[in-house]
């Protein structure tokens, strides 16, 4: 019998497989699970490839994954910004309120994962890649900065409206909805007057002044160096990895340098569910509803006549209702409906009796939606969850249901127009199809333009020169300002013309009458 290879061998046939074996920094600061369950298989898989990999995250693996150092910072955000958020006080907060929390949000985090050791200590290191969350701060890109090292994003939202100038991408407020707006990309001239101001707005202003500046005094504080401004730091980035896939986040014209892996976090095979669950879902004889508000908003949170009208909706229905409710009790729970405090999500979509998934419109509920082909209505609560629900509803395979609209009416209008009407699970199903047709799976591009970056030792040639332009110059502003001088003079020119001419003719007739008069 022969013995087993030891991991190392095993690491080492790989490293020559793949060329080259490289020492990878990857930090993801965010302190939110979903977020962790974006990036999480990726950094594994870059892992399982032979690289070695040292992760700074609040979610180290348990048990230690091979390959993968973890650098823990679990515990350091303080916990009042990262407690499962409420119905309530979500919509307590108006735009400015959000804006304030975000800026917060970030700024907690910077003041809490700059100063700790272990990630002080990754300054005297060395690596040959170094992968950074692009999300809320730029505030530990100082970090990247003191390294001779390529550097690339990885977004686990779509792109956020400050990020595309760094790569020159194209980000057209006419038909290009920004991460906080609930448009499609056909607006009318309101929406695209709105949207534009929101662009601009947090482009131009909110994240620089509100974000940007902080953090950069913050990491100033506590690395104790000087550095360029963080967004000329971005600038440098090879490459951005984004959550998005244009079956579900509309088709938009991208750079070279920013690559599309929405999906990333879906696994290749489903598990079986808990007999419970399963004998529940194969017992629903008309199908079958999932109800799930993710991971940061506790249902139990819902006011009792918002809960009431769910169920006196579900009541009505001839079909069973599997909901995540945190609590041990659901008070006036009918029949059809059964409770449970965590569920495998995307193998209870896989399920076939499944004909509805009511959810908050998360980017990973929604990809998973899409990618099973699930008719989805949507209950958007904050964030970037307005615009998946209202892509899902422009893709035909959903509609969208306003939290302060939810009355047992309203929900059974909304259940019934996908239950009664084929064309939406029709869709759903031919979306899944175009989602899932691809020439690479988001894992193997992601990690194909991860390791290209490497073998180039950076990818600067995938920034187009729009990048650098001032904005003046990106928008033509000047050419138009010479255009627009040039149409003047001509018509000027035109002018002085037809009034000389004007004059001339004006003066032969007066000298014409006087002739005559003397004759």
């Amino acid at each position: 019998m022969k013995a087993a290879l030891p991991l190392s061998v095993i690491f080492i046939v790989l490293c020559i497989s793949f060329a080259k074996c490289s020492r990878i920094l990857a930090i993801f600061p965010y302190v939110g699970k979903s977020h962790h369950d974006t990036f999480g298989p990726y950094v594994k898989q870059l892992a399982a490839r032979g690289h070695e990999v040292v992760m700074v995250s609040h979610f180290p693996e348990d048990p230690p994954f091979p390959n993968l150092t973890d650098i823990s910072i679990q515990g350091s955000v303080a916990l009042p910004p990262v407690e499962p958020l409420s119905f309530q006080n979500l919509q307590s907060r108006g735009i400015l309120k959000n804006i304030f929390f975000f800026r917060e949000l970030a700024q907690i985090h910077c003041e809490s994962i700059l100063p700790l050791p272990q990630v002080q200590q990754l300054r005297n290191q060395t690596f040959d890649l170094i992968i950074v969350e692009q999300f809320n701060t730029e505030c530990f890109l100082p970090l990247v900065h003191g390294f001779d090292t390529p550097f690339v994003f990885f977004s686990t939202t779509m792109l956020v409206p400050w990020s595309n100038e760094r790569t020159g991408n194209p980000d057209n407020p006419s038909y290009i909805p920004n991460l906080f707006s609930s448009y499609n990309d056909r607006m009318n001239f309101l929406e695209r007057l709105d949207n534009t101001f929101q662009t601009l707005l947090f482009a131009w202003i909110l994240y620089p002044i509100f974000s940007n500046r902080p953090g950069r005094f913050t990491a100033e504080k506590y690395l104790q160096v000087s550095f360029p401004p963080l967004d000329e730091i971005a600038k440098r980035g090879s490459l951005v990895l984004v959550n998005t896939h244009y079956t579900i986040n509309r088709p938009r014209p991208l750079v070279p340098a920013v690559i599309e892996i929405g999906g990333i976090h879906i696994p290749k095979s489903t598990k079986n569910l808990l007999k419970d669950i399963d004998d529940f879902l194969n017992g629903a004889e008309h199908g079958a509803i999932y109800f799930c508000m993710g991971s940061m908003i506790r249902a139990e949170t819902l006011p009792a006549d918002k809960r009431d009208a769910f169920l006196q909706a579900f009541a009505e229905l001839p079909q069973r209702v599997l909901w995540k409710w945190e609590n041990d009790s659901l008070p006036g729970r009918p029949h059809n409906v059964k409770i449970a405090k965590w569920l495998p999500q995307f193998d209870v979509l896989n399920h076939p009796n499944i004909r509805v998934f009511m959810s908050h419109g998360g980017l990973l509920g929604t990809i998973e939606a899409v990618h099973v082909g699930v008719p989805m209505v949507g209950i958007p609560m904050y964030g970037d969850q307005n615009l998946n629900i209202k892509m899902v509803e422009t893709a035909g395979m959903g509609v969208m249901l306003h939290y302060s609209d939810i009355t047992k009416d309203n929900v059974l209008k909304a259940l019934k127009t996908i239950l009664d009407n084929s064309s939406y699970m029709e869709n759903a199903k031919r979306t899944s199809r175009i989602f899932r047709d691809r020439p690479m799976s988001p894992m193997d591009t992601a990690i194909y333009w991860t390791e290209y970056v490497i073998r180039h030792r950076g990818a600067p040639h995938l920034r187009t020169a729009g990048a650098d332009l001032p904005l003046y110059q990106y928008l033509l502003l000047d050419v138009i300002a010479v255009l627009l001088a040039g149409v003047l003079a001509v018509l000027f020119i035109i002018y002085f013309i037809l009034k000389k001419f004007v004059a001339f003719v004006r003066g032969g007739a007066k000298t014409t009458s006087k002739s005559k008069k003397q004759q």
